[in-house]
């Protein structure tokens, strides 16, 4: 229960921020003050706002690193990443600002990452600085001393992180100290390929969408031809597994692990499998959605083959860059077929409001013991930190989305793209937002039911058999 609620306390936090940290006078400005500080990580393809000269990029760092200095740094910015370029670009104003240099190791941040990262830390090869996830993900490495605390870092660099508020810095689920900077926050929500709605009669859900809409919605989209739901069950099943789950429970309790697979959270995590073999039965994801990738399943939505995604804020950035002709160059943006895309609320089901959302500051740099026992790594590593989480940096990054900023700038919605727009104005109508729980279910615990989700849904492995596997499996670590 402890880890619970420190979670929905930082969670609940976002919120507030998100609902008052910025903002413009006007109704433009209203909705870019609500959806802009809850809303994604804005991809550098997307991000029409105009940059800071490299020398504004920070102030001089508390941290100055005598000579040059090698860091290798891992983070998630790369690939489809919103904010992939936005960090090569931050990284090389650091590299020419203090002539050190930096080794990137980053990648997509997937399950294959996450046991890279775990296993680097055991074998001896972690990098110096690493963006990560600050939940269960971190635990191992946490609990092996690999990491050092932002209040040890402190001691040293009083100021280290001083521009972030603090109650934003998510605590360890291990010991309760903070470790990861957070630079920019997220949300999962639905996109929408309005096109395909529009050639099978569908109206754009709204607000109070319900599941059984939804159900009645995807058999008009199935009959008109098309893949209802993008998808790919035998890949990344992360955000239906998290959604189906939380719309058999309610806010209060979505962050509550069960005890076991019986109990009254159990049930309601056997329910959500469940609801997810249903919606496989009925034939409303792709037909290959056992076998295909992600990155195929998405391709299927911006072509225009399948019409519902549930994504994170930061798919944004990868569905404006599928509407270039050059993926790397905003201004061969194509517009009007931006336009066709949307975004709203993952329909909602008993206590979950559709307007109840994932979302929260969930990653952020940590500073590895080995980079700080070496006395000429320990003030790089520090340096670039906090040029990378300045208060001119992280705007960059967050955009039209969360940070931990003490003082988080304006947003201009005239400087953003369409799609960004409808982001802003759907997270304008967000009523909560609430953590992942599996951020608090990682590993092995994970592995019947995200692994074992084409075994779910074509029944031959029994909804509650998998989920009391991966309880237990979290109860006995």
């Amino acid at each position: 229960m402890m880890k619970k609620r420190m979670m929905a306390a930082m969670l609940a936090g976002a919120m507030v921020l998100s609902m008052t940290a910025c903002g413009n006078s006007g109704d433009a400005g209203s909705a870019a003050s609500t959806g802009g500080d809850a809303a994604a990580e804005t991809p550098a393809a997307e991000a029409e706002a105009p940059a800071a000269d490299a020398g504004e990029a920070a102030e001089a760092p508390a941290a100055e690193s005598a000579g040059s200095v090698e860091l290798v740094v891992t983070t998630t910015f790369a690939g489809e990443d919103s904010n992939a370029q936005n960090y090569k670009d931050a990284v090389k104003a650091w590299e020419a600002e203090t002539g050190n240099a930096v080794v990137d190791t980053s990648a997509t941040a997937d399950e294959t990452f996450k046991t890279r990262v775990a296993t680097d830390f055991e074998t001896g090869s972690e990098p110096d600085v690493l963006f990560f996830f600050n939940g269960a993900d971190s635990n191992s490495f946490i609990e092996a001393g690999k990491v050092v605390s932002i209040d040890e870092i402190r001691a040293e660099y009083p100021d280290y992180a001083s521009n972030m508020n603090e109650d934003l810095i998510t605590a360890s689920l291990v010991d309760n100290k903070k470790y990861a900077v957070p630079a920019n926050g997220y949300w999962e929500a639905m996109f929408v390929n309005t096109e395909i709605l529009e050639a099978a009669g569908v109206a754009m859900p709204g607000a109070d969408y319900t599941m059984d809409q939804f159900k009645a919605d995807c058999e008009k989209i199935k009959a008109a031809g098309y893949a209802p739901i993008a998808a790919a069950l035998g890949n990344i099943p992360h955000y239906w597994w998290e959604f189906a789950i939380f719309n058999n429970q309610s806010p209060a309790t979505h962050l509550e692990i069960p005890e076991n697979a019986g109990d009254e959270n159990g049930q309601a995590w056997v329910q959500g499998m469940n609801d997810i073999k249903e919606l496989y039965e009925l034939g409303y994801f792709p037909e290959n959605t056992l076998s295909a990738t992600d990155d195929e399943t998405f391709a299927m939505f911006t072509e225009g083959k399948a019409a519902f995604l549930i994504d994170g804020s930061w798919k944004v950035g990868g569905i404006v860059g599928a509407c270039q002709s050059d993926p790397n160059d905003p201004a061969t943006l194509d517009s009007a077929k931006l336009d066709k895309f949307d975004v709203t609320y993952v329909p909602g089901k008993g206590s979950r409001k559709a307007t109840d959302l994932i979302g929260g500051l969930s990653s952020g740099y940590f500073i590895t013991r080995k980079a700080w026992d070496d006395p000429a790594k320990r003030a790089a590593a520090v340096s670039f930190v906090e040029y990378l989480t300045s208060d001119e940096q992280v705007p960059k990054f967050a955009q039209h989305g969360a940070s931990a900023l003490k003082n988080a700038p304006e947003v201009d919605s005239s400087q953003f793209n369409s799609l960004q727009i409808k982001a802003m104005n759907m997270m304008a109508g967000t009523t909560s937002l609430t953590g992942a729980v599996q951020d608090l279910f990682a590993g092995d615990c994970r592995v019947s039911t995200f692994d074992g989700m084409p075994e779910i849904v074509t029944g031959r492995v029994a909804a509650e058999d998998a989920v009391a596997e991966g309880l237990d499996a979290y109860h006995n670590q």
